[in-house]
């Protein structure tokens, strides 16, 4: 398993992910990049709060905002979420039925053979 668990990157993604409501702009942005205001309505939140939420997802290097003329867009930076999907893949080999693992939980689990960079 790959050793990332005093990553400050890590760290920093989960603790933005761990609010629903910037999963949810997570979620959002990674289908399309949009305006704050547009953002803010799909996910039921006023402009303050989604501000808030943008704050702490942009210092997780999860979203970047480009200011086109008038409007605020957002967009969603994929580069941040590759340490995340780094150390998720690192439990790969036990991933399976809970009936295998139920039925030998004393084997070791196969190499790992896929990496993210």
């Amino acid at each position: 398993m790959n050793n990332q668990r005093r990553s400050p990157d890590l760290d920093d993604a989960f603790g933005a992910l761990a609010n629903e409501q910037r999963r949810h702009m997570v979620e959002v942005l990674a289908v399309r990049p949009t305006t704050v205001s547009d953002l803010a309505a799909e996910v039921g939140l006023t402009l303050p709060a989604i501000h808030r939420h943008v704050r702490v997802l942009e210092a997780a290097r999860l979203v970047r905002r480009r200011k086109t003329g008038r409007s605020t867009v957002l967009a969603l930076e994929r580069a941040g979420l590759r340490p995340v999907a780094s150390w998720v893949s690192g439990f790969s080999p036990w991933w399976g039925t809970d009936a295998e693992t139920l039925e030998r939980p004393d084997d070791p689990p196969p190499p790992s053979t896929a990496r993210l960079e």
